[in-house]
């Protein structure tokens, strides 16, 4: 999993370049990448790791019930972040609408440059085989920081032995 490390205040300034957009969780099996805002991020992380504690690391179960504490408390619904959760079975999309999405080819992206990240992830993947899953995740989040002003190329890469 990778993040960039700009945080952009509306759309005109970069507030910070070097932010850690990506953790791990769980005793480091499970690691979590946010997109949107960061306190709103840290608030979703503590309740997703409260999750995977009190259901024994199991992530889907876990982003399922935070998935519905977010869209039903009145509080959580306002928060305005999205998040990806991988451990080394599985990888989800966690949004505040109630998503849960499993990716059909184990690519997902998130936030400003994810359009971009996402394309450049599925090129790499189908037509370099030779690249590892760590390689191609850092190039496509160089490529989309490249094409995209909110995402810049101070990258955090974290892999799961």
């Amino acid at each position: 999993m990778s993040g960039d490390g700009q945080v952009t205040l509306g759309n005109a300034v970069v507030m910070k370049h070097t932010a850690k957009k990506v953790r791990r969780l769980f005793k480091g099996n499970v690691l979590a990448g946010f997109a949107g805002s960061v306190a709103d991020a840290f608030t979703l992380f503590e309740k997703f790791e409260t999750n995977l504690e009190a259901y024994n690391g199991n992530l889907s179960r876990a982003a399922v019930e935070l998935a519905k504490e977010w869209r039903s408390d009145k509080v959580l619904r306002k928060l305005e972040a999205m998040l990806i959760v991988m451990n080394k079975e599985e990888m989800l999309l966690v949004s505040g609408t109630g998503e849960v999405i499993e990716p059909d080819d184990g690519i997902l992206a998130i936030g400003s440059g994810g359009n971009y990240a996402l394309s450049a992830g599925r090129a790499l993947k189908r037509y370099s085989k030779e690249l590892s899953a760590k390689e191609i995740a850092q190039a496509a989040l160089e490529i989309a920081g490249e094409v995209c002003v909110f995402t810049n190329d101070h990258i955090t890469l974290e892999v799961i032995d």
